[in-house]
């Protein structure tokens, strides 16, 4: 942000895209104290007022983000993100990277054919985001920033190029019945060849004559060369059906596309753009951007949440599934978190909000979906540097192709000359470069459906190589609540005195083990006493008369420190400890009255995932744990966990993860993201678990199961090699159909339809076989 004058603040605005959203941002943010003479010029992306101190300069700032949007120093370089809805093919990626790549103040850019998103770092004050869009413009390329909705045109604009198609279709249909009826030389016959191919070749030679004004040679150029010299040689008939063939696969191949960013984009609209707010006891339906953190917000039953919140008043189920995965609706009450594009069931809700719009955790979830996307996976390097080499290679084949045979050996010039255009039609590679980023789309896509989030398609491949996995214990392979497990007494003290007399002195403690006995208490209808002369022995425990008589409990060393342990107490103290209990002792200041075992429940599925991750060929497991060895060691065995390790410091962990990434070169740390955040950094893959609240953990991990369910790590795993799978299959399917046809087009084997049959029938298959990740269970 720079100031003009003392008074005067100039500064850019990122995401403004339209008047609207211009005038929006007046009207709200101009009201402000200290803010006069407002404006926002939408084009160049800038924004200036005169503000009164600093104070009012970082009230505009956080306006204007609450609204959506974000204000920095007008000289730094900005990130703009388009959606090009004609991206679909690496050949448009050339385009773009010609058209742009000479105008000054663009410092790099990033297309994707597959999520149709272009990313561009630019000076807007050189290169505005106005001058991008309409240098896009002149190749017929539109664009619009990434999450708007273009503004839809008129019929021809939307459907002109499905008419173009079904009346190349009806043409080239007509045209072959005369050819057939009155001859291949009939004029009737080519004038229906003729008009097939002015009416569905008007949408390529377009686009052919936009790429070839800056240089590039993409399909669309390829195809109309091919189209031109079979008129040349008058080939009416395989011209037409070339026109017609590229025309309708490229219709199926965006349409099988879309499926594909559909999948994504369906996960983008979960949330409603407007939310019901109690204001002055009265709702009132809002856009969410302008709603703010502690109003209230009331579901209806049916609602989709807006955006994250507490639950103030009322009861209900909300379906989580599109954030955590969760097959089964979770009871809300008083206190519980709602997530936005939660469904609300039943009853009817009052949330108090927590986040802006912009900051919700499914806007996060979005945010690293779209950063996820734009990661290239390292399969892509070496189709990127094939794609490089084999066009220019096969457009020298071809000329090579048309001009020796006819000079050298006196061959027919126009057999080869075909043969050559043969070659034109199979040079592009679009389906060897979708191969892979289709693939890892719909992988995404299925992964996120799941609640399972992969941070781009390296970690998606990584997955599916890992060999071996470490596991924190607390929280991700046990449940993190400790639960009293048995209340065993050593004297004549009932059981249920023995628990009365726990709850009262650790009535007052927050400690996870004081709240264990203090539920097991509640559930047993226990209700302690009063306490007096209460204190805490650090490091040992508590003490405290209960009317009138004193009453200690703690650890073992609070025990043999007085002299109170017996043989008797340290067997089952020994008994205990080895089934990966901890025990509490309780006592006056003569005797033990008895202890209390309270233990960390593993998941009731734990052993079962473990059971499954071994059977999809995880060499190795193990437990990483701050807690005793006994504990570990009970835990261990009993989920099959090939070794444990205890009362690990997190620097400790670090040091294991790196020991085992020596031994098993790709290792993954599973965990809560948080507090194992150094060790999934050590980690070839940090899993963090249960991470749909934890922001922390969206940003540290490289797969997040946003849901509580240990289960969904096979499934990421399987997702993973599935994706390895396809990616395999579709560079075989792709390379594997150039080859056939370039050693048929050169003796003379293939057509040109063919060719057109066999480039985009590749792309197609490409696609179809990458969308079954989407149906992967």
């Amino acid at each position: 942000m720079t100031d003009k004058t003392p008074n005067t603040l100039t500064c850019r605005i990122d995401g403004m895209d339209c008047p609207d959203c211009a005038a929006k941002v007046e009207k709200v943010a101009g009201r402000l104290p200290g803010v006069t003479d407002l404006r926002v010029d939408f084009t160049a992306g800038k924004l200036s007022a005169k503000v009164a101190s600093p104070e009012a300069a970082d009230k505009l700032r956080d306006t204007v983000q609450s609204l959506g949007y974000s204000l920095h120093d007008a000289s730094q370089p900005v990130t703009s993100v388009l959606r090009i809805e004609d991206l679909d093919c690496s050949e448009e990626v050339s385009l773009i990277e010609k058209m742009l790549g000479h105008l000054p103040g663009l410092m790099s850019l990033d297309a994707n054919p597959v999520t149709q998103r272009l990313s561009v770092v630019h000076d807007p004050e050189r290169l505005p985001l106005g001058q991008i869009i309409a240098t896009l413009a002149e190749a017929k390329l539109t664009a619009v920033p990434f999450g708007e909705t273009r503004v839809k045109g008129g019929f021809w604009t939307e459907n002109g190029t499905l008419v173009a198609m079904l009346s190349a279709a009806v043409l080239v249909t007509l045209g072959l019945i005369l050819h057939h009826i009155l001859g291949a030389d009939a004029l009737w016959a080519k004038l229906a060849f003729g008009s097939a191919i002015l009416t569905g070749g008007w949408p390529i030679a377009r686009k052919a004559l936009a790429a070839a004004r800056h240089g590039a040679i993409d399909m669309n150029v390829l195809m109309s060369v091919a189209v031109i010299g079979a008129l040349f040689i008058d080939a009416w008939d395989e011209g037409a059906m070339v026109v017609f063939l590229f025309s309708l696969a490229q219709w199926l191949e965006n349409r099988s596309m879309d499926r594909a960013r559909n999948a994504v984009r369906a996960l983008m609209e979960l949330a409603p753009t407007v939310a019901r707010v109690l204001r002055e006891g009265h709702e009132v339906t809002v856009p969410v951007e302008q709603v703010q953190v502690g109003e209230i917000i009331r579901l209806r039953p049916g609602d989709k949440a807006p955006l994250d919140g507490e639950v103030v008043d009322g009861q209900s189920a909300l379906n989580q599934a599109p954030i955590t995965g969760e097959s089964l609706p979770v009871e809300k009450a008083p206190g519980d978190t709602v997530y936005a594009g939660s469904i609300n069931g039943q009853g009817s809700l009052d949330v108090r909000i927590t986040h802006l719009a912009a900051d919700t955790t499914l806007a996060h979830i979005i945010h690293l979906i779209e950063e996820a996307q734009a990661a290239r996976a390292p399969a892509r390097a070496f189709i990127d540097r094939f794609a490089r080499v084999y066009t220019p290679a096969v457009l020298v084949l071809a000329g090579l192709i048309a001009v020796l045979p006819p000079l050298l050996f006196g061959q027919a010039f126009d057999d080869w000359f075909y043969r050559a255009l043969v070659l034109l039609v199979i040079a592009c590679p679009c389906a060897l470069v979708i191969s892979t980023p289709v693939a890892i789309v719909s992988g995404l896509a299925r992964g996120a459906r799941a609640g399972v989030l992969i941070k781009g398609g390296m970690h998606l491949e990584n997955i599916g190589h890992l060999r071996a996995l470490a596991f924190d214990k607390t929280g991700t392979l046990t449940e993190g609540r400790p639960r009293v497990q048995d209340v065993e007494p050593l004297g004549d003290t009932p059981p249920a005195q023995l628990l009365r007399i726990a709850a009262s002195l650790e009535a007052r403690s927050e400690h996870p083990l004081a709240q264990a006995i203090l539920e097991y208490a509640a559930e047993a209808g226990v209700t302690p006493n009063e306490v007096s002369d209460f204190q805490a022995l650090t490091g040992r425990g508590v003490q405290a008369r209960i009317d009138g008589r004193y009453y200690q409990m703690g650890n073992h060393r609070l025990f043999e420190e007085g002299g109170l342990c017996s043989p008797a107490v340290e067997a089952v103290l020994d008994r205990r400890e080895a089934e990966g209990k901890t025990v509490i002792i309780l006592g006056d200041t003569q005797h033990v009255l008895g202890l209390i075992s309270i233990a960390d429940q593993p998941r009731a599925n734990a052993r079962e995932t473990i059971t499954h991750l071994r059977a999809l060929g995880i060499e190795h497991i193990t437990m990483l744990t701050g807690d005793n060895r006994g504990t570990a060691r009970a835990i261990a065995e009993h989920l099959g966990i090939d070794e444990p390790h205890a009362e690990l410091l997190p620097a400790d962990k670090v040091e294991a993860i790196k020991a085992l990434v020596a031994r098993h070169q790709r290792v993954g740390m599973v965990g809560d993201g948080v507090n194992d955040a150094p060790a999934m950094a050590a980690a070839t893959t940090g899993i963090a678990m249960g991470a749909a609240g934890s922001d922390v953990a969206l940003e540290t991990a490289d797969l997040v199961l946003m849901g509580d369910d240990l289960a969904r790590l096979p499934f990421a795993i399987r997702l993973s090699r599935a994706s390895l799978r396809v990616i395999r299959q579709n560079i075989a399917v792709a390379l594997g159909l150039k080859a056939i046809f370039l050693a048929l087009a050169i003796p003379g084997y293939a057509t040109l339809w063919m060719a057109v049959f066999a480039d985009m029938g590749a792309s197609l298959l490409v696609i179809a076989n990458s969308l079954r990740l989407l149906r992967l269970r």
